[in-house]
C-alpha cells in the first residue's frame, strides 16, 4: 500500500485527481470504477478542471458506479445518478454510454445485481477504483458483518449508515434502507484501488482499516490484502497511523 499524505482536503482532491489523470491518459479507454458522496467532489472538480483546460480527454473512458439506492429514480436529486451526472458527467465529455450505475428501480434485486455485475465482467474488470470509506469501514454499500459479501448485491443499510445520510434528505424516513452496491469481491478484482479520506472524524476508521485486523466487521480491511492499493488522505484523517 502506498500512503500519500496532503495538508487539507484541497490537496487531498488534486493528489487524487492526479493518480486518476494518469491512469487515463496512460490508458485512454481505462474504465474507472467511481464513487459518490462528499469525500471525491473536490477529485472530480479538479478533474473537470483540466478537462476544460484541454489536459484530459474522457471520450474513450468506460465508467462503472460502486452502487446506487435501492427505490430512487435518476431524476431525483438524491440518486447517485444524479450525483455523478451534476458533479462529473455532465463537465465532461465521457459517452453517455458509456457510463453504468446500478439500476434503482429495478425492483427484482437478483435480477438486477446480476445484470451489473455481467456488465462489469464484459468489460474486463475495473482498470483504477476510487473508494470514501464510511466511519464503520463501510466501502461503497458494504456494511460490517459476519462474511465478506463477494458480488453485487443489495444490501439493508445500517442505522449509522442512514443516520449519516440523512443530512441529504428532508427527513431520516426519506433515507433509504436499501442500497445496490459492487461486492467485496468485485471491488478486489479492480487492477488498482484508490482510497481518499478526509477530515478527523476518519483517523480512527483509517487505523482500523488498514493497520488493525483483517475483518469483515471492517469491511475496508479487506484492502490490506490487494497488491496494488494507494491511500490519499489529509492530515487530520492520517493523524492516527
Amino acid at each position: 500500500m502506498r500512503i500519500y499524505k496532503t495538508k487539507n482536503y484541497d490537496e487531498m482532491s488534486k493528489k487524487a485527481a492526479s493518480i486518476i489523470f494518469s491512469q487515463v491518459v496512460l490508458k485512454p479507454e481505462s474504465v474507472l470504477g467511481l464513487a459518490t458522496g462528499s469525500s471525491p467532489i473536490g477529485t472530480y472538480k479538479q478533474l473537470i478542471e483540466w478537462y476544460k483546460k484541454g489536459d484530459i480527454d474522457f471520450s474513450q473512458v468506460v465508467s462503472c458506479n460502486l452502487d446506487e439506492y435501492k427505490g430512487l429514480e435518476k431524476s431525483n436529486d438524491q440518486s447517485y445518478d444524479y450525483f455523478m451526472h451534476h458533479n462529473f458527467f455532465d463537465h465532461i465529455n465521457i459517452k453517455p454510454e458509456n457510463i453504468n450505475i446500478p439500476n434503482g428501480m429495478e425492483a427484482d434485486g437478483e435480477k438486477e445485481c446480476a445484470r451489473y455485475e455481467a456488465v462489469i465482467n464484459s468489460l474486463g474488470g475495473v482498470d483504477l477504483q476510487l473508494l470514501g470509506i464510511g466511519h464503520n469501514g463501510h466501502i461503497g454499500f458494504n456494511e460490517p458483518e459476519e462474511t465478506f459479501p463477494k458480488e453485487t448485491h443489495c444490501v439493508n443499510l445500517t442505522k449509522s449508515t442512514i443516520d449519516a445520510n440523512a443530512r441529504f434528505f428532508a427527513s431520516e424516513e426519506d433515507v433509504p434502507k436499501q442500497a445496490y452496491t459492487m461486492g467485496i469481491k468485485t471491488i478486489m478484482k479492480a487492477k488498482k484501488i484508490l482510497i481518499i479520506a478526509s477530515g478527523k472524524d476518519k483517523a480512527e476508521i483509517i487505523k482500523k482499516a488498514f493497520f488493525g485486523p483483517i475483518t469483515p466487521f471492517v469491511p475496508a480491511s479487506i484492502l490490506q490484502l490487494h497488491n496494488d492499493v494507494t491511500l490519499v488522505g489529509d492530515e487530520e484523517a492520517l493523524s492516527l497511523i
